[in-house]
């Protein structure tokens, strides 16, 4: 009788295979692999979804809201399962009973082995020679065969209790996890705005998939089998006192002065680690999803190798703290195999004198050996698997702290006022109000306001001077610090949010859609609006043209964030969403600014139109847009200065909006008397598309081809997979893996070895000379303890080694990746597969996934190997016999394997996918978490939800049945195998053919060669996510895209003249074939010139300048700079040639001065250079009146700052390049009139002796440009200067006059 010490089975006793059977091989923990799966990283604090028109938080301020793990105590235990159902109940009723029945099996087994080891001493002690005497004797065959029945009845009911334990822990925690995913979602959706400020939308996506995941583990198989070893433990020990009180404390002092204190310490230090491991690939991971999320931004500004080293630096760090790791699990691992052979060395040496006493008998020893040894260490055995519900308990904690928190703002409440109508009176009365996140910044400084129904309100003023924050109020998505808040008489923190809300129609500055059809964007206005009324609102807004134009029409998918369309476009259905919405409170935060002057003129029609009869609150810069307002409100820190009609403002000597106005409306005075009632009809206005990387589906006949589609695709993803290339790719790590291999050859012929000395020692006590006995027992001994010191040594080295090579390839891929991603065209970005949820999971999860073929799961495999085949070359040699009958056992081990391993990998690849789009899903919602609340559509995102997650969790409960059957059937095949052992080893030891000894030293070896090919087959899943894992990146690895950022090829000439040609260009977007964007478009800037572009939205005025960037290539014609195709120039001296504000400008998470100096990324931008663009751009004296000034961070994704302020950091940050080249793509559309005409003048003078293309819809910010082409159905219409065109009278002074009138 033995025991597998490398993982704690008994030889006799079924291998645990649940691990193997479709549990979780993520993060696994067990003795084997010490794999402490613990993801308990902090969420960093920081800002999301800040003040837009409001400078406010420095997101390094504490906050009462955001999420530390360090600060919560882990939930207690019976708390994890707060989300059980009835049915769960019984399910872990039943499993639990499961689980005791299949540790009970261990005592039983025991106890009759025992016996029968006893029965065979004392025959082989009749006679100093067992094998040449034993024909002599009658072998007791009758108790063999009573052994080997028992073991089949015990077998009979163990497949039972198997199948409960195997299939219902983990049915009932995937489906307590389904009900705990739908409980955090809806929570997170009805969370206050004050709570989003304080996370980071990176983070909570990966409370979702990490955190989540770790309390399914924790749940499910794992409590299985705690209990089952619990229950073995608790047998064991009362066995063994039983039989010897005194050899069983002997046993316990061993491991209770020894092995118990060694292991708890080097395990916690383990998950400590682990932690710290954890954080840095979590900080890795929000890096990756900011800088992927900016892609255009990055690939714009050179900053790929910038990204790529502040991604390393957080990986290198999670490498440290992962090599030290290992190398402590190696400790773990080796201190407890040491202290087992210690012991043994200590029980037989113990024991011996006892049987000599004649207080016990030979076969007592190995009974209470074994029971209280193995009893304890099943603890052991358990103990990884404490860890995962330790884990569990505080992922737990965190997320029940989500899901319990209760928002001050709650729009999923019932309570409140709900009035049957709303009428529309607004009142600001004394109001105070500084965002939560940043108390030492006040916004709103005794603001009294009233707006009466049907009452126009403007609010004008510069940037951040709390402008949005009014609409934010009036939306409740903040509560005012004091003073008094009314809608129709009623303090709105009386009335129900969501009826508040439902009763509010908002167009941001920067309008938000969802990755869905345009249809369903403009539904999320009323949901229960039918087509014909979203046709509707699509004409009122100026939308329904180039809807009608796509292929796919209102079924046309507009990607992430509405990626896929230009901004007018989104702008335009933002609008027709809001008018569907018919509310009773329109609010209007620069609701027509990506709009061009054609578009906007009918849509402010609209919204003039949409406006009579409501409270309208309106934001606006353009002062020509709100002139006919009813009342007038200019804002000035945080109080209203001045208020009134258009007129009487203007009358105000010196006032702020007679400035403003002055400024605005002076410009281009020379052509007034042109001005005529002459307006161009839009209808005319090409229906092409701008930006629209649009792909449409036919969702019937994506069902349709879906199944053969993914099979196809896997197979073709197979293709890419090869061993060979990820050890190539560890070659640096050789020296390590060749230790790895030596000490896991050393580690694995330990338990081959210990069989002998075991079998050596049965036969010792059959000696009948005391002192030969104890001579032999001493040697024997001392030969244990050789063998615990080899274990701990090797299991040190390999884990080490191994370990270190692991850690270096993990990082070597997960870099290799991230850096493969920024290499890639754009165009591959816009495909839906390549999301950036999607992306950022696979960096995180595939490089890890991989670790099942490399690292320290490597080792294992090499060490079951070199086990395997040590043990079958010792049973083959004293045994062929019995060898080869046990042997046929196999295949039927194998097989239970081999179909749990193909519902592994298939479900693997289909589960990952599903719940990649409920991930993508989560992250929208919180990305967007404003939108969202704003048009009070969280119920049916919720829902959204629901169906993504329901094809999965049916999948998963069927699964779980299925691997509750493999499970107990690899039982049974072990209890069958026994029993036919022990009969036929019985029937050759009583033929004389084999002797006694051997028979238990064969038993023992194959025994232990099938635990290695258990550890062989338990990492078969993890070898099947890890080849699927490793085939996605060697295909990104591989991919070498069209236009290649990391490329040296193409020349850099040492001099060029800044001359810009479009040669008959035509170009379509790759992801939307069939919209031809630019039809043979020509046209050319010379050095010094400024070539603006002007048109409809949609017209592909912004296509141009992606393609002067190269960032597509034309299908035909050329695009040149001097005399170079752009096409023969390097891809990163080309950008480097050129400065870009965009409409939208993008920011990253950090300082003011960093994100300046981030336009240049080739140097280290001084201070003082920043501080000069920054004053060109006209925001130096906003950043200087900050309390952190330029080390002020702007949020994520620049949230903390205003749109105009943005925009103005925008300019700064082309500015500090010195670029030769000057894109401008509306890159003063977000800004006030005041600060437009300044930084106007900066752009002008940054204009002097640069080549400039710029794009506007504000005719007036362009009619100074050398050239003006008026762009129309992807062609030059118009070319010439501001005086040439308006004499011609053509289009271009249909749009100018258009605008100019509505001054």
């Amino acid at each position: 009788m033995e025991i597998d010490t490398t993982n704690g089975q008994l030889t006799g006793y079924p291998v645990d295979h649940s691990q193997a059977n479709g549990g979780s091989t993520k993060d696994r923990v067990d003795i084997n692999t010490l794999e402490h799966g613990g993801n308990l990283h902090d969420l960093q604090p920081g800002a999301k979804n800040g003040q837009k028109d409001d400078i406010s938080q420095d997101h390094n301020n504490n906050n009462n809201d955001k999420i530390d793990s360090d600060e919560i105590d882990p939930v207690g235990f019976f708390q994890l399962f707060r989300f059980c159902t009835r049915l769960d109940v019984l399910l872990i009723i039943l499993a639990t009973l499961g689980s005791i029945g299949h540790g009970a099996a261990f005592p039983t087994v025991v106890l009759l082995i025992g016996n029968i080891v006893d029965s065979f001493i004392e025959l082989g002690s009749v006679t100093n020679n067992m094998t040449t005497n034993t024909t002599e004797f009658s072998i007791p065959e009758e108790d063999i065969v009573e052994l080997s029945i028992t073991y089949v009845y015990v077998g009979l009911c163990v497949v039972v209790v198997a199948f409960l334990q195997g299939a219902f822990w983990t049915l009932t925690a995937e489906r307590q996890v389904h009900n705990i995913r739908l409980h955090f979602f809806n929570s997170i959706l009805h969370q206050d705005i004050t709570w989003f400020d304080a996370q980071k939308s990176g983070d909570l996506a990966s409370r979702f998939s990490d955190d989540i995941a770790q309390i399914q583990t924790g749940i499910g198989e794992k409590l299985g089998t705690i209990l089952q070893y619990t229950t073995t433990c608790i047998g064991g020990l009362i066995l063994g006192f039983v039989k010897s009180w005194e050899l069983a404390l002997v046993i316990l002092s061993f491991v209770g002065v020894i092995i118990l204190p060694a292991t708890t310490i080097t395990a916690r230090f383990t998950r400590r680690l682990t932690q710290r491991e954890l954080g840095g690939y979590g900080k890795a991971g929000s890096i990756a999803e900011e800088v992927l999320s900016a892609i255009r931004t990055v690939v714009a500004f050179g900053g790929e190798e910038k990204e790529s080293k502040r991604y390393y630096k957080n990986l290198h760090h999670a490498k440290r703290q992962g090599i030290k790791k290992d190398t402590l699990q190696g400790l773990y691992i080796g201190i407890f195999q040491f202290g087992v052979y210690g012991c043994y060395s200590l029980a037989f040496w113990y024991g011996t004198r006892l049987v000599l006493r004649g207080d016990i008998s030979a076969g007592d020893i190995f009974v209470v050996f074994i029971s209280v040894l193995f009893g304890f260490f099943s603890l052991g055995n358990a103990a990884p698997n404490f860890a995962d519900v330790s884990t569990a308990r505080g992922a737990a904690a965190l997320v029940w702290k989500i899901i319990d928190r209760k928002s001050e703002i709650d729009s999923s409440c019932d309570e409140g006022l709900q009035p049957k109508t709303m009428t529309g009176q607004i009142s600001f009365t004394n109001v105070h109000f500084a965002y939560p996140s940043r108390k030492d910044i006040k916004i709103l400084d005794c603001l009294s306001l009233q707006v009466n129904v049907g009452e126009t309100v403007a609010l004008v003023g510069a940037s951040g001077n709390g402008k949005s924050t009014v609409v934010r109020l009036v939306q409740r998505l903040y509560d005012i610090d004091d003073g008094n808040l009314e809608i129709d008489g009623n303090d709105i923190k009386e009335l129900n949010v969501n009826w508040l809300r439902r009763h509010i129609g908002i167009v941001d500055q920067e309008p938000v859609l969802f990755a869905t059809s345009i249809q369903e964007n403009i539904r999320y206005g009323r949901i229960d609006a039918s087509n014909d009324d979203i046709v509707q609102a699509a004409k009122e807004a100026n939308a329904h043209d180039f809807i009608s134009a796509l292929p796919d029409g209102y079924n046309t998918l507009v990607g992430d964030r509405g990626v896929k369309l230009s901004g007018g476009q989104k702008q335009r259905i933002a609008i027709a969403r809001a008018l569907l919405r018919d509310p009773e409170i329109l609010l209007l935060d620069e609701a027509t600014s990506a709009l061009d002057t054609e578009s906007e003129s009918l849509v402010q029609g609209a919204l003039d139109k949409a406006k009579i009869g409501r409270t309208t609150i309106v934001i606006a810069h353009r002062l020509s847009t709100i002139k006919n307002a009813d009342v007038i409100c200019v804002f000035d820190k945080g109080r209203i200065v001045e208020k009134g009609k258009h007129e009487d403002l203007l009358e105000i000597p010196d006032g702020i909006y007679k400035q403003l106005a002055t400024g605005k409306l002076k410009e281009g005075n020379d052509n007034a008397s042109r001005r005529e009632d002459k307006v161009m009809d839009i209808r005319d206005v090409t229906k092409s598309v701008d930006k629209p990387d649009v792909t449409g589906v036919n969702e019937e006949e994506q069902t349709e081809e879906s199944a053969e589609l993914k099979k196809q695709h896997l197979n073709d993803l197979m293709k890419n997979f090869s061993v060979r290339r990820i050890m190539k790719m560890n070659s640096p790590e050789s020296l390590y893996i060749i230790i790895g291999i030596i000490a896991s050859a050393f580690a694995g012929g330990v338990s081959p070895a210990y069989s002998y000395l075991f079998s050596r020692i049965i036969a010792t006590f059959a000696i009948q000379d005391t002192d030969e006995l104890n001579e032999r027992i001493r040697f024997l001994c001392g030969m244990f303890l050789v063998l615990a010191t080899t274990a701990l040594i090797s299991n040190i080295l390999q884990n080490a080694a191994f370990g270190k090579s692991g850690e270096e390839l993990t990082l070597r891929l997960r870099h290799l990746s991230f850096k493969a991603m920024l290499r890639q065209n754009i165009a591959w970005f816009d495909d839906d597969q390549n999301s950036i949820g999607i992306l950022t999971t696979r960096l995180s999860t595939e490089t890890s996934e991989v670790k099942g073929i490399t690292g320290v799961r490597i080792g294992l495999i090499f060490q079951a190997l070199c086990n395997m085949g040590v043990a079958i070359i010792i049973a083959l040699y004293f045994g062929w016999q019995l060898t080869l009958a046990v042997l046929g056992f196999l295949p039927l081990l194998a097989a239970a394997s081999a179909v749990n391993w193909k519902l592994m990998k298939d479900g693997s690849v289909n589960r990952k996918e599903e719940l990649e789009q409920a991930g993508k899903l989560v992250l929208e919602s919180v990305v967007n978490i404003r939108t969202v609340v704003s048009l009070t559509r969280e119920n049916v995102i919720y829902g959204n939800f629901k169906s993504i997650l329901k094809d999965p969790y049916m999948k998963s409960q069927k699964n779980s049945i299925i691997t509750g059957v493999t499970f107990a059937f690899a039982q049974i095949v072990i209890y069958f195998a026994y029993a036919a052992v022990f009969r036929f080893g019985g029937y050759l030891v009583g033929k004389g053919l084999m002797e006694f000894q051997n028979m238990f030293l064969v038993f023992g070896a194959i025994v232990f060669g099938g635990f290695g090919l258990g550890r062989v087959i338990g990492a078969v899943p993890d070898y099947g996510k890890a080849k699927i894992s490793a085939c996605h990146i060697f295909k990104l690895l591989d991919r070498s895209p069209p236009i290649d950022s990391y490329s040296n090829d193409g020349s850099k000439p040492e001099s060029f003249t800044p001359i810009v040609q479009f040669k008959d260009v035509y170009f379509k977007y790759p992801t939307r074939p069939k919209v031809q964007v630019l039809r043979g478009l020509s046209v050319s800037v010379t050095p010094g010139e400024t070539l603006a572009l002007v048109g409809s939205s949609g017209c592909g005025k912004s296509t141009t300048v992606n393609l002067t960037e190269r960032l597509y290539d034309p299908l035909q014609g050329s695009v040149y700079l001097d005399q170079f195709d752009v096409k023969d120039l390097n891809i990163q001296w080309l950008r480097s040639q050129m400065g870009l504000v965009s409409q939208e400008p993008v920011l990253f998470d950090g300082t003011i001065a960093y994100n300046i100096a981030y336009g240049d990324n080739t140097r280290d931008v001084p201070l003082t250079e920043i501080i000069e663009c920054a004053k060109k751009a006209n925001i130096h004296n906003f950043i200087e009146k900050l309390p952190l000034g330029y080390d002020t961070n702007v949020g994520e994704r620049g949230t903390q700052l205003s749109g105009g302020q943005k925009q103005r950091i925008a300019i700064a940050r082309a500015l500090v390049r010195n670029p030769k080249l000057l894109l401008l793509d509306e890159a003063t559309s977000a800004l006030d009139s005041e600060s437009e005409k300044v930084v106007q003048d900066a752009l002008n003078e940054a204009k002097k002796g640069r080549t400039c293309i710029t794009i506007a819809h504000r005719l007036s910010t362009i009619h100074d440009a050398d050239k003006i082409a008026v762009i129309q159905r992807g062609v030059v219409a118009e070319l010439g200067t501001h005086e040439e065109l308006m004499e011609r009278k053509g289009q271009y002074y249909s749009l100018y006059t258009a605008q100019e009138l509505k001054t």
